[in-house]
């Protein structure tokens, strides 16, 4: 990643996720006076999550028409549904409980026991399915109007950690095992399928973060630091609060 990438430094975390937060509603807003419907990407982690409630609790909430939003996720833990681990599930309590949905334009990705049974590939390869089914002719993904991530402090994003094999895997969803930090089996989403968005947004607080956020934005190799590696089609986001922004 080098100088296409926009960094937007906020005071402190809750500032960032209520800032990351106008910017989806209004992102999703002009996606749907465009096309008449819009697609997000969600992440999971503390500032995700907070970025969700932010969402939750605008008073602009409703200028989004959230029943022609089709909504994704970028990774998830390969854990029981019903799990606390579950981003999924983290975002349901955040957010999208909250929302007048389309249940049929909901992708969450598979989970342990579900209907690939305990196979995290099998998991994956349902989800690269379910997103082709969804993509423009020609494309392996669909039409992302934006795709949230969170950041490791190694550099990690979605569940690409450094010089995993999903750091190089060319397919658009893998599975994940032996992850450094738990739960140890997951999907993601790889760099494939994130630099398909219009807009790609790594959204990262607190100063465990800073040094990756530099080496990132300083032109790291996106095996070793794959933050590097997220870009967007058309845009690509920093939305960080000072504390993560220390190093630049």
């Amino acid at each position: 990643m080098t100088a296409r990438a926009e960094v937007v430094v906020h005071r402190d975390a809750a500032l960032l996720a209520k800032a990351a937060a106008a910017r989806l509603i209004t992102k999703l807003l002009d996606a749907q006076a465009a096309r008449g419907s819009a697609s997000v990407v969600l992440t999971g982690g503390g500032i995700g999550g907070a970025t969700l409630r932010a969402v939750r609790e605008s008073p602009i909430i409703d200028v989004v028409d959230w029943s022609q939003v089709d909504v994704f996720w970028g990774d998830e833990r390969f854990v029981d549904r019903g799990s606390d681990e579950r981003n999924e599930r983290a975002a349901y309590d955040a957010l999208l409980d909250h929302l007048d949905l389309d249940p049929e334009r909901v992708f969450p990705m598979g989970w342990a026991g579900g209907e690939d049974h305990h196979d995290p590939g099998a998991a994956a390869e349902r989800y690269a399915r379910i997103l082709a089914s969804r993509a423009p002719e020609g494309a392996l993904v669909p039409r992302f109007d934006v795709l949230l991530l969170g950041l490791g402090p190694e550099g990690h994003v979605a569940s690409i950690f450094p010089e995993s094999a999903a750091a190089v895997d060319e397919r658009t969803v893998v599975a994940v095992h032996e992850c450094p930090k738990p739960p140890p089996t997951r999907i993601s989403l790889t760099h494939t399928a994130i630099n398909a968005a219009d807009e790609v947004w790594v959204i990262a607080a607190g100063g465990e973060k800073a040094h990756a956020a530099k080496l990132a934005l300083s032109g790291a190799a996106p095996v070793d630091v794959p933050a590097a590696g997220a870009t967007g089609a058309s845009k690509t986001l920093w939305l960080l609060d000072r504390a993560a922004a220390s190093e630049l």
